[in-house]
């Protein structure tokens, strides 16, 4: 019924996790795995467990819940029932001072009951060893994001303007848009890592929806349902002629995804000024782009193509007003949004194989956000795009 994660990855995984915990971390004796995402990433599947990883022996994973779904799914190799931590704890022969753990990912709660029966002493973190191993993609990886990719593209480029008409609302785009994405072969889901991240589809707005203010870490805004669920899209924003119409979106096949962002004008034209702002974008993508090769280091990336902006462009760029974000692009992978990021004090050379999102943007008052945005692989001759190349600003009616 379903696609296995085959043993020979789970097993690079593994090999490539323990190299860099070697590296980040040379004295580390054991490390705990508990989140969902890193779960699946090293076992293929994603349980009520946890995976112990001590480094002078084997991997085991411990499930509570369900046993059976993840001897179903998982080709990894060691698999145990687990009644409550305390059989994972009693199975260890000894326990070390020191325990590696996911801190951005395992609350305080959580932890204490765990370390109820290990008895650790200290936590130290396992996030960056996580992060950079998952960064690297194979090509078991590259094949589904590829395939991300060309749904992605598909849908946006070609089926959002039939969904596109006067007087829809963004909340009812945003359903109309939804099982189109799943019909092609969407996951039907849209993860971040970012903490209590709560995202539907993405942002899909209407004019100045794109540049109203959210919590949100990302150039863009959007007015959604309401304070409590800011998210989707405005019941009470309609489309009406001459509206920028954006569309930043995640799109995945068995868990791994690609980030696309499109604009259209419908019915209507932009100023030349929005028009300009937004070609100015494209071509940072694409000058960002070319510069995605192994070696290269991202705060360089992003020092190269941000020297050359004058004032007058960086004001709203990447956001608008006191509201900016201040990277290029980020790693995709599992998560939408992942390690490396094209931005300050990330200073570890690209390698073959990550893959990025870039997405310049700017905010442009009573207008929108224009800009774009595409998911490219790191290769000896720049980035590599997944996404497509439209330009954006697409007419549709």
């Amino acid at each position: 019924m379903f696609n296995k994660v085959p043993r020979a990855e789970l097993d690079d995984r593994m090999q490539r996790l323990r190299a860099r915990l070697d590296r980040d971390s040379p004295d580390w004796r054991l490390l705990i795995v508990v989140s969902k995402i890193n779960q699946f990433y090293l076992t293929g599947t994603m349980q009520d467990g946890m995976v112990i990883i001590p480094r002078d022996g084997e991997a085991t994973y411990w499930v509570r819940r369900s046993l059976q779904r993840a001897q179903d799914e998982s080709e990894f190799g060691d698999i145990r029932p687990m009644g409550s931590f305390r059989d994972a704890a009693a199975a260890l022969s000894r326990s070390p001072e020191t325990v590696h753990l996911e801190t951005e990912r395992v609350p305080l709660a959580a932890w204490q009951r765990i370390n109820k029966h290990f008895q650790f002493k200290q936590v130290a973190n396992a996030d960056l060893s996580l992060s950079a191993t998952r960064a690297v993609k194979s090509l078991y990886e590259l094949e589904r994001m590829e395939e991300a990719g060309r749904i992605h593209q598909r849908v946006l480029e070609e089926r959002v303007p039939e969904l596109l008409q006067e007087g829809i609302s963004e909340a009812e785009f945003g359903a109309r848009l939804f099982p189109v994405l799943v019909e092609e072969g969407h996951h039907g889901i849209a993860r971040f890592g970012m903490f209590e991240t709560e995202i539907l589809l993405g942002h899909i707005c209407f004019g100045e929806s794109s540049i109203y203010p959210t919590s949100f870490d990302g150039p863009g805004g959007n007015y959604g349902m309401s304070p409590a669920v800011p998210l989707l899209g405005s019941r009470q924003r309609t489309l009406k002629p001459g509206d920028l119409v954006f569309v930043d979106i995640g799109c995945g096949v068995d868990g791994y995804h690609t980030d696309k962002t499109l604009t259209y004008i419908f019915k209507g034209d932009l100023p030349p000024n929005a028009v300009a702002a937004h070609q100015r974008c494209v071509a940072i993508q694409n000058g960002t782009a070319a510069l995605l090769k192994p070696g290269a280091v991202p705060e360089e990336i992003y020092d190269t193509i941000t020297r050359d902006l004058d004032a007058d462009f960086l004001d709203n760029f990447m956001g608008f007003g006191d509201r900016q974000a201040r990277f290029l692009g980020h790693g995709i992978g599992l998560h939408i949004d992942e390690w490396p990021v094209i931005a300050k004090s990330f200073d570890e050379p690209l390698q073959e194989n990550m893959v990025l999102a870039i997405e310049p943007k700017k905010g442009i008052a009573g207008i929108g956000m224009v800009g774009t945005e595409n998911t490219f692989v790191v290769t000896p001759r720049g980035g590599r795009c997944l996404t497509g190349n439209h330009p954006g600003l697409l007419a549709v009616g």
